[in-house]
């Protein structure tokens, strides 16, 4: 398929609280080289300024970044801030905090106490007065009221417009809405790499207004690695159908998983970038999608 002309709006939109994005956005957790963190080579920090641009260029209004995305040369947040700021009129930034990294590269979780730290941190990093959502990124089971209303009260005093929450289960939302509005559910989410019930709690969000944003939408299994080179029978056959990538089925499943569903595929290569937007206009058949949805782990 061709992906010259294909832009970001060709995916529709979704309104997070008062913010409208398009349903195919950029992640950037790629953006610090050719694998997250300090694994890989780090990127030429030209090339991912400029793919940023162009992401902005063909019509990307929802960026997914992290103050924890950084290597021992790159930072995403700072790589951001340079690329595109002043930020444009709705471009909406969305971050996430609970991880966090110290100077050296080890990870912590915070307190509650800790969260409005890392909110100023990203504040910093992205040269912004405000962030448009923050996700709370949850570590397992357990309540979350104490660090949920912890970003509450950062929204109240106009430091985090509207807020999420990643890696979470359907108790966690619930618990979560009692606390203050939540706009979007962030989770680990692909063809082959969902859990059993993760489909229903999919349904939940769009059944409540709230959008649905699956990482690793791309790399499935391989999760922080990337993508495998072996790809399953079924997924590279919808691709000659259509004559598509592998990855462009992927991402073409996960938009027409319902209305509500956004993708934020990450990359430092331009080719990729206008690949990935471009499959914002595939369309799979009905046949196909139920085809796809047989890859979904017992």
């Amino acid at each position: 398929m061709t992906s010259e002309t294909i832009t970001a709006a060709a995916s529709g939109t979704w309104r997070l609280g008062d913010l409208t994005v398009h349903r195919i956005g950029f992640g950037a957790m790629r953006l610090t080289g050719s694998g997250a963190f300090d694994v890989g080579t780090p990127s030429d920090r030209e090339r991912v300024i400029g793919v940023l641009r162009r992401a902005v260029e063909l019509g990307v209004n929802h960026i997914d970044t992290a103050s924890f995305y950084f290597s021992s040369l790159r930072s995403a947040n700072e790589l951001i801030n340079r690329a595109l700021g002043p930020y444009p009129d709705g471009l909406v930034i969305t971050t996430k905090v609970g991880p966090g990294r110290d100077p050296s590269g080890a990870w912590y979780w915070a307190t509650p106490d800790q969260l409005r730290g890392q909110v100023e941190e990203n504040l910093r990093q992205l040269g912004r007065d405000h962030l448009d959502v923050v996700n709370l990124r949850l570590k397992g089971p357990g309540p979350i009221a104490e660090h949920f209303g912890a970003l509450a009260e950062l929204r109240e005093a106009g430091l985090i417009r509207h807020l999420g929450i990643s890696n979470a289960r359907p108790e966690h939302l619930a618990e979560a809405q009692a606390v203050a509005p939540v706009v979007c559910v962030q989770n680990r989410y692909s063809i082959d790499s969902r859990r059993p019930e993760a489909d229903a709690f999919l349904r939940t969000c769009g059944e409540q207004g709230v959008a649905f944003v699956p990482f690793f939408a791309i790399a499935g299994a391989g999760r922080e690695d990337g993508a495998s080179a072996a790809e399953h029978p079924e997924i590279l056959a919808v691709a000659e159908a259509h004559g598509a990538t592998p990855a462009q089925v992927r991402l073409a499943w996960t938009l027409q998983r319902g209305p509500h569903v956004l993708a934020i595929p990450g990359t430092g290569n331009p080719d990729h970038l206008t690949a990935n937007l471009a499959a914002a206009a595939l369309q799979l058949t009905p046949s196909e999608l139920t085809t796809l949805d047989t890859l979904a782990p017992a």
